[in-house]
């Protein structure tokens, strides 16, 4: 699916999220979840940096979103993120049954950046989320975000 100019300004919220982050000494994710009529229920970035690697913005919308929004608004909302769900992030998502995921990079992009920069695979294996997840709608990655995210990405993997 193409994404539409809403889809794109959500994503960019994401990804300025991703530079507050980076700004902020952690890795360089954000993400947004929407509601179906287009209002912002909840965002986040990523807050590894301390040592809790759990601390993805997916799952952390996941959690609130598991406490603070009915089921059936749940599978109508939608969560932007910088970068497509971890394997961890994509299992809540789907387990508190939120809706529609867009990403700016895919994790095989992101993954093979990584690989092109010479820095180490993470602990856990990269899935698209129609892996670990397939009965959730996923769309992207979003070409005209492609080299702002490479650009930060490559920013925290090389200092």
């Amino acid at each position: 699916m193409t994404l539409s100019d809403t889809d794109l300004t959500y994503l960019a919220r994401a990804v300025a999220l991703a530079h507050e982050a980076l700004d902020d000494g952690d890795e360089p994710y954000g993400s947004v979840l929407v509601d179906a009529s287009g209002v912002v229920l909840f965002e986040d970035r990523n807050r590894v940096k301390d040592g809790d690697q759990t601390r993805h913005p997916e799952l952390e919308i996941a959690r609130w979103a598991a406490r603070h929004v009915a089921p059936e608004d749940r599978a109508a909302a939608t969560v932007y993120t910088s970068g497509e769900h971890c394997p961890m992030c994509a299992a809540a998502h789907a387990w508190v049954g939120l809706g529609r995921i867009v990403y700016a990079a895919s994790s095989e992009q992101i993954a093979a950046w990584r690989d092109e920069w010479g820095v180490p695979a993470g602990p856990v294996a990269v899935l698209p989320v129609r892996t670990v997840a397939p009965g959730v709608p996923v769309d992207g990655p979003a070409p005209t975000l492609e080299d702002e995210i490479r650009s930060l990405l490559r920013r925290h993997a090389l200092g």
